[in-house]
């Protein structure tokens, strides 16, 4: 039997696993900073509820990927203070992030934590570390596609050129 066969558990994890879940980790950490400061802002009772969602997955990634980290014997990174609940009034009316920025933002978070997830699921060896990142996968895109309905619902979405008039083809 090899070393990298049976519970994958109890394989070593490559450099690259290593840091992409420290990473992951790491991240999570920042996203519940910068989401619990972008609830302080926001005024939308939808958006409220989706950086409630957001900040419990980023919650569990952390989580989740610390125990990985420390059962293997790697040091996670310090988690950040949480942030004091803020009245959106007692901030000024120029230093507030808008609810559009703040739904533009999220939203390229979830669409970049796809990209990363596909990236760790690729080039993960051990089984268990490419399932729970396929599970992270699975929920930021259900977040996302939940940010996007709700961006297109208020009007908050900024398309890229449309093409209205298609070219007419050619037969030659």
């Amino acid at each position: 039997m090899g070393i990298l066969s049976g519970n994958p558990k109890d394989e070593p994890m490559h450099y690259g696993e290593i840091f992409s879940v420290w990473q992951a980790s790491t991240v999570a950490k920042g996203a519940v900073s910068c989401y619990q400061a972008f609830l302080n802002h926001s005024g939308d009772k939808d958006l409220k509820k989706v950086l409630d969602d957001l900040i419990d997955q980023a919650k569990l990634e952390i989580k989740e990927c610390d125990a990985l980290l420390t059962d293997n014997g790697i040091a996670p990174a310090p988690m950040m203070p949480e942030r004091p609940p803020v009245k959106l009034e007692d901030i000024p009316i120029g230093a507030r992030f808008a609810d559009p920025e703040i739904a533009a933002k999220i939203g390229l978070d979830a669409s970049l934590g796809l990209v990363a997830c596909s990236q760790v699921m690729g080039q993960s060896v051990r089984e268990d570390i490419g399932a729970l990142f396929a599970k992270y996968h699975l929920t930021k895109t259900a977040l996302g596609v939940k940010i996007l309905k709700m961006s297109k619902e208020k009007g908050w979405i900024v398309p890229p050129p449309l093409q209205v008039k298609r070219p007419e083809t050619v037969n030659a």
